[in-house]
């Protein structure tokens, strides 16, 4: 089960563009959806009216849905969870994804979340996370989160699966603050290359890769008109580099990491002509 929810969890858009990503590109298909009404303030999210052929209206009420996804390579299908963050008895609503998650007798959930942080866009995305155990945290390679304090549905969910038996892992992706509008694809991305070393499946990128360069250029471009900015950013890549210094790879590491590259992405499985990223919502 692969979760994200809009709102407090989701910095750019770029959880829930990933779970978008991973439903479009595996075509997903619905499996169920929470009963809204108890968990949502719909004076803060607004049920829309939407006309079907052009005639008949029809209400779409905010909440979380539930979408399967069966992948022929994998030794697993894949349950994704894409909802906004309720605005009541967050307890009851995990407690319900948690019956929907032992009914299909779920081994594993990934959360997905994206957070507002003083990192420069011109570097890697940072992608922190916590594991159930010691051994799934290093096996991931996790960058542990040194934040305390407030937290949102995706902490509260991945700590029901923990009370629940249920293995849980999180990944986090750190969207610069300057430029926190969505989409965030750079994010996005790193969100998804992450569920593929966890779960060591392809995920089809599509145009994901471009999207991600192109807003790299944009944002150093728009950055380098302004020489205030431009310090600024230059500030936090000295910050980074000075904090965090890239370590080598030893060449094993490194031909088992390209070795569960080619696996995930051998011939013929890459991501196909006509895929396409996910659009601004």
């Amino acid at each position: 089960m692969i979760a994200a929810f809009e709102g407090w969890n989701d910095a750019g858009d770029a959880a829930s563009a990933a779970v978008e990503q991973m439903g479009l590109t595996w075509d997903a298909t619905p499996l169920t959806e929470l009963d809204p009404e108890g968990y949502y303030d719909f004076q803060v999210s607004r049920p829309t009216v939407k006309l079907v052929d052009g005639v008949t209206r029809t209400i779409e009420w905010p909440t979380t849905r539930l979408s399967v996804c069966r992948l022929p390579d994998a030794a697993h299908d894949v349950i994704l969870v894409h909802g906004i963050e309720p605005n009541f008895r967050w307890r009851a609503f995990c407690d319900e994804l948690l019956k929907i998650a032992l009914e299909h007798e779920v081994s594993t959930v990934l959360s997905l979340g994206a957070l507002l942080a003083d990192v420069p866009h011109t570097r890697p995305i940072q992608v922190t996370g916590s594991a159930h155990d010691e051994t799934t945290a290093e096996r991931l390679n996790l960058t542990r989160s040194r934040y305390q304090g407030p937290t949102g549905i995706s902490g509260v969910f991945q700590d029901a699966c923990v009370q629940a038996g249920i293995p849980s892992v999180s990944f986090w992706a750190s969207v610069p603050h300057y430029v926190s509008q969505a989409p965030s694809p750079k994010a996005t991305l790193a969100l998804l290359h992450r569920v593929e070393e966890a779960l060591d499946v392809e995920v089809p990128l599509g145009a994901l890769p471009q999207q991600a360069d192109e807003w790299e250029t944009e944002v150093s471009q728009i950055a380098s008109e302004d020489e205030e900015i431009s310090e600024y950013i230059r500030s936090l890549e000295e910050r980074e580099e000075a904090d965090e210094p890239l370590q080598p790879a030893s060449g094993e590491s490194i031909a088992a990491e390209f070795e569960r590259y080619l696996r995930r992405r051998g011939p013929g499985r890459g991501d196909g002509p006509g895929r396409e990223g996910p659009g601004k919502r």
